[in-house]
């Protein structure tokens, strides 16, 4: 399977601009999350698997008590790709569902 092109600044900054609440940080898509408690930030996570799974991308994230930290590169094209904006996006309807 061949590996997905890493996007340049511009893609990335076109993207950004869609995704609400995203940025930059250290070359990855970031996206810090509050939630009411830790059992509503462990089950966004459990939905979040879920479409990681799916895509066959996963996130590189972090949760304490009420609090999710997600990062999003793709690691064999060094740096933020489509499968990243993909998974983002998914993301964000899955928070505007919510």
């Amino acid at each position: 399977m061949p590996t997905a092109k890493k996007l340049t600044d511009r893609e990335v900054a076109e993207a950004i601009a869609r995704l609400p609440g995203w940025r930059v940080a250290n070359d990855k898509l970031h996206r810090e999350l509050v939630f009411e408690d830790f059992k509503a930030a462990f089950a966004f996570m459990t939905r979040v698997a879920v479409l990681a799974e799916d895509r066959d991308h996963h996130p590189d994230w972090s949760n304490v008590y009420n609090r999710v930290t997600i990062d999003l590169e793709t690691h064999d094209a060094g740096g933020i790709t489509e499968k990243d904006c993909d998974l983002a996006t998914a993301i964000e309807r899955l928070l505007e569902s919510a």
